[in-house]
């Protein structure tokens, strides 16, 4: 039978739970036990798809299309287990099927109410999960903080499984540390563990984030106000890379603290691999710098896996990869803010939507492309990329997309031809894994090495067939096609010593150990270009 480990969150959201549950994972699986996840999101909306990335991060996007939570990022990134759409559960899931049960009749004229019906479909969904992929383990991470009005039907549900299944219910609150003292405050932490009580809830396990290691004083404290044993105590402390937790928390007992609360076998499996990952990522021997060209990038979490992805390829070559984040919408209210682009390896222009900002990336890449300067092209980028090369290599003044110009004179980029007619917003883009063909004696080919590739997609966008020949014909390479040649995959220029750009999404399949192949040729070009300046300067 499936046992369930429920993570909660206390006194701030974003305390780290995904890391948390991540790490959690991780420990399990050195252990030999299969382990899947949930999510849980206690917003109305049915998807993460519709969301702004200001209000809840970047969406991560599934294999099989889920338009989800970042935190599945984590999980697919420390377990390299893929994640689906089955993996995130929210609030207007749960509401949607429920009412759509209501009105087919299936209650029997029974009044509808959170308790039964819809504690019970959130405990079916968090069963399905086991169901679907017979791990031994499903760990559940409830987005949010203890106490939040919306969340309440997921703690009930969560509270009727430990009467019902094999749980464990791990805690993880932010311990405040105040510099002026020099000393931990735990009474934050003790008030989030009193809103659990008070909806029936124990914890048997929790993990304080803290800045620095907690001490035994402040281990014994909260141990005695949460009613544990001291040993039930652990920290989840700032490191210096994220893939660094598990190690934290296994090297504190955590793995060992869980494995005897459930009589499992304690047998661990080599960490060394891990380890090795770790460290790869803590001895670079280079430095570059590249510039992430966004409109959201006052949140960085708009970006994790972008981010990640970076600091995986950096890591595979020995290098520290430091992102300048910066705000397109600058370029365009100041012409000379360009010029902060000189001082950067690269640059990298990722997806997004809409009008805004779309200027002022087309600056970053026409001086990308000039000033010969390694890019890479996210979505977003590939398209812009595209406009930008035929206004100002091909002259087409005014080429745009129609996403942001619907009356162009030069529509380069226009709707996919299934997209024309789709009314509904949520989840109706081109999404999840799709085959792109990949062009021999390109640079393409040369960086994944095969002919055939999944990557994820969410676009609604595409290059316009009828300007494929103007756009080869200038000069500009399409190296990656979809599988029926209908769509542009990837495109690149032979000229350059670095310009590639993807519809999709390769930041998602990025790991640690296991960089995505554009991104590792992306900070090998900036690598290698800024240690040919170098020589040329001495």
């Amino acid at each position: 039978m499936p046992k369930y480990i429920f993570v909660t969150g206390g006194v701030v959201s974003s305390v780290g739970k995904g890391a948390v549950a991540a790490s959690i994972g991780k420990l399990l699986h050195w252990r030999g036990y299969g382990v899947d996840f949930l999510k849980i999101d206690p917003y109305v909306n049915v998807d993460a798809g519709t969301l702004n990335p200001y209000s809840h991060g970047e969406v991560f996007v599934t294999d099989d299309g889920g338009e989800t939570d970042l935190d599945l990022g984590w999980y697919e990134r420390f377990l390299d287990v893929p994640m689906s759409r089955h993996n995130n559960l929210t609030t207007g899931q749960v509401y949607l099927e429920v009412i759509n049960q209501e009105r087919e009749g299936k209650f029997l004229g029974q009044c509808v109410q959170i308790i039964p019906h819809i504690t019970n479909e959130i405990k079916r969904r968090i069963r399905s999960v086991a169901a679907r992929s017979g791990a031994d383990f499903v760990i559940v991470e409830i987005g949010g903080t203890a106490g939040d009005i919306e969340g309440q039907p997921f703690y009930e549900a969560a509270r009727q499984m430990k009467l019902e299944e094999e749980t464990l219910f791990v805690h993880v609150a932010l311990l405040v540390f105040l510099e002026a003292t020099m000393e931990f405050k735990t009474k934050a932490l003790q008030h989030s563990i009193n809103e659990l009580r008070r909806i029936g809830i124990q914890p048997d396990i929790v993990i304080a984030r803290s800045k620095k290691m907690i001490d035994d004083q402040t281990r014994s404290k909260i141990a005695l106000f949460s009613t544990l044993p001291k040993d039930a105590v652990f920290c989840s402390l700032d490191v210096e890379t994220i893939y660094e937790l598990p190690l934290v928390l296994e090297e504190q007992g955590l793995g060992d603290y869980i494995s005897k609360r459930f009589n499992l076998r304690n047998e661990k499996t080599s960490i060394s691999e891990w380890k090795w990952i770790v460290s790869r990522f803590k001895e670079a021997k280079h430095l570059v710098k590249i510039g992430v060209c966004g409109k959201y990038t006052s949140l960085t979490d708009s970006y994790v896996s972008i981010r990640e992805a970076l600091k995986h390829a950096g890591a595979f070559n020995d290098t520290k990869v430091e992102i300048v984040w910066i705000d397109v919408e600058e370029f365009e209210r100041d012409e000379d803010k360009i010029s902060v682009l000189k001082s950067l390896d690269g640059i990298l222009v990722p997806g997004g939507f809409g009008k805004r900002g779309s200027e002022g990336k087309l600056k970053a890449i026409r001086f990308a492309r000039e000033s010969r300067i390694p890019y890479l092209g996210i979505c977003f980028g590939l398209q812009l990329a595209v406009i930008e090369f035929a206004r100002n290599v091909l002259g087409l003044e005014g080429a745009n997309s129609v996403e942001i110009e619907p009356e162009t004179e030069h529509p380069v980029v226009t709707a996919i031809p299934e997209q024309t007619e789709v009314r509904a917003m949520g989840g109706t883009m081109r999404l999840g894994s799709q085959p792109v063909k990949v062009i021999e004696n390109t640079l393409a080919h040369s960086l994944y090495g095969s002919n055939l590739v999944y990557e994820r997609h969410r676009h609604r966008f595409e290059v316009n067939p009828e300007y494929w020949g103007a756009l080869t014909k200038g000069g500009l390479v399409f190296s990656g096609f979809s599988l029926d040649g209908r769509r542009v995959e990837i495109i690149e220029l032979k000229d350059h010593p670095f310009f590639i750009a993807g519809q999709f999404h390769p930041e998602y399949k990025s790991r640690p150990g296991r960089p995505s192949p554009l991104f590792n040729g992306f900070i090998i070009a900036a690598l290698n270009q800024k240690l040919e300046q170098a020589k040329t300067i001495h």
